[in-house]
């Protein structure tokens, strides 16, 4: 479940995903943010094992095998970001499609339930808030003014929220 780009939340969790290859359950990084009535109240970052060792994307994020031979596979790393979620109203992410299928994905091959709480994209959000007809993450911190090293998992999970706080301000009760 999507909430609409005008649903306001007053607690939510941002995150974001980095992936090794073309499939879903590839996770190799995992960032989150934690924000509660407009102030971020918890960070969290993880590098994960991914279940092949072929990290295709290095190009795109940085990350090669040798980052993540040594780290958790996401069964053991999702336990600690899942209990960000208590309490929260929604999981935010700037292109929602995407990372909720990651997290799903790495949930069903790890055999771990998914959590149910709806999710927010913040690319919907940005074009309905601010007007944008290009809301790719690069362009809304652009014309926001939010700094951003993209596809590093921290930064566009932080990005995210702040997107999000943003959009709330502006498009109010």
């Amino acid at each position: 479940m999507v909430l609409q780009a005008h649903s306001l939340v007053s607690t939510f969790v941002a995150i974001d995903f980095e992936t090794a290859d073309r499939w879903p359950d590839s996770a190799c990084a995992l960032a989150a943010v934690r924000v509660s009535l407009g102030e971020i109240t918890e960070r969290r970052f993880s590098l994960i094992r991914p279940p092949r060792p072929d990290i295709f994307f290095t190009h795109i994020h940085g990350i090669t095998w040798d980052d993540v031979a040594s780290a958790a596979p996401f069964a053991e790393v999702w336990p600690d970001f899942e209990q960000m979620l208590a309490g929260a109203e929604a999981i935010a992410a700037h292109n929602a499609p995407f990372d909720r299928g990651v997290l799903n994905a790495c949930c069903a091959a790890a055999g771990l339930d998914a959590p149910k709480i709806p999710f927010v994209c913040t690319v919907r959000v940005a074009r309905r808030a601010f007007g944008l007809r290009r809301a790719n993450l690069p362009a809304v911190c652009r014309h926001l003014g939010f700094p951003l090293k993209h596809h590093d998992a921290a930064s566009d999970a932080e990005a995210c929220a702040r997107i999000l706080m943003e959009a709330q301000k502006t498009l109010g009760p």
